[in-house]
């Protein structure tokens, strides 16, 4: 069979890859598990050199996903998954309304309608987000079955594109399930335009040796989990059963509930005898205003039934980051 994963040379989507590659099948839309011959990279961005777990399966495709005929173009068989993993991220969402819009809407019913156009029911997994949630009367803790009121962009657009997953689903045009994910650490390398970009940061900079500058307190709450575990809920995600999933096919992965303060406490833990930057606050009130509207806590009920994974503290997040791109 055939996977393709759109923003698939991004962090996430190389960590997926890598991952899907190391295990050689999926479950195909015949409803068995099937050997991927080929797996499809898709990006506004690609790298001028091949990664090193990259074999003769993969391909590296460069394109626009607002561009109708290039996303029909990469689903071009009938034995396919798709990983959806494209999109602006909140920060740059809110700067351009207009590129959200063209990105993560119309390039999700790209993605959608080149599915529908299939024969049978290939798998589609969708990256959204707990920014589908917010407004005034948001509960302290969300759940699957919370009233979406995104209070960004960027949410509004993941919002959107669950509903549509939900609608293309129940009339049998794809497979589709959508996992919404929480603040995602520890993304190596620069900061990009999300909001959420300093939860990085602070572990990151800081053991590389660089002062971290953040833009909130350290009383700041939100939901994370590592990126292991988001590449191994896609994946868990993509081979549950349908029927389990039921018709709400938007799944909250599974998170840790943490302040800042948190994040620096364990930072220090598990640096031990590392010499470590120095970590400095200088409120950033664009920041602060988007951060306002997160969920301060999730509820992963459903997810945890569908054995969808989870880190059991922040230290074995920090840990990972240390062995996979610091030790390695």
């Amino acid at each position: 069979m055939k996977v393709v994963i759109t923003g698939g040379t991004g962090f996430i989507g190389r960590r997926l890859a890598a991952d899907l590659l190391a295990r050689g099948n999926l479950t195909g839309p015949s409803g068995r598990s099937e050997p991927i011959d080929e797996l499809v990279l898709f990006d506004a961005v690609t790298p001028t050199e091949r990664a090193p777990e990259w074999d003769e399966r993969v391909k590296v495709i460069s394109g626009d996903i607002s561009d109708r005929e290039t996303v029909s173009s990469l689903v071009d068989r009938d034995d396919i998954s798709v990983f959806h993993l494209a999109s602006v991220v909140s920060g740059g969402g809110e700067k351009d309304f207009d590129l959200a819009i063209r990105v993560n809407l119309t390039g999700g019913l790209n993605v959608f309608e080149a599915l529908r156009a299939r024969a049978g029911q290939p798998r589609l997994v969708f990256a959204s987000s707990i920014a589908v949630f917010g407004g005034s009367a948001m509960a302290d803790v969300v759940g699957d079955h919370a009233k979406q009121t995104p209070q960004t962009t960027y949410g509004m657009t993941k919002a959107a594109c669950e509903l549509l997953i939900n609608d293309y689903t129940r009339k049998g045009f794809f497979d589709g399930r959508s996992a919404r994910l929480p603040t995602v650490i520890i993304r190596p390398g620069k900061p990009n335009a999300a909001a959420s970009s300093f939860v990085s940061s602070v572990f990151r900079e800081p053991l590389n040796g660089q002062p971290c500058i953040l833009p909130v307190g350290p009383e700041a709450v939100m939901p994370l989990l590592g990126y292991r575990a988001i590449v191994g809920g896609f994946v868990a995600l993509h081979e549950a059963d349908g029927d389990a999933i039921g018709d709400d096919r938007a799944v909250s992965l599974p998170s840790l509930t943490v302040t800042v303060g948190d994040m620096i406490a364990a930072l220090k833990r598990v640096a031990g005898d590392r010499p470590l930057g120095p970590i400095a606050i200088e409120p950033d009130p664009f920041i602060e205003k988007i951060v306002a509207t997160w969920p301060l806590d999730a509820s992963y009920r459903r997810a945890t039934a569908l054995g969808l994974p989870r880190e059991s503290d922040l230290d074995e997040i920090v840990a990972a980051y240390i062995e996979d791109y610091l030790d390695n």
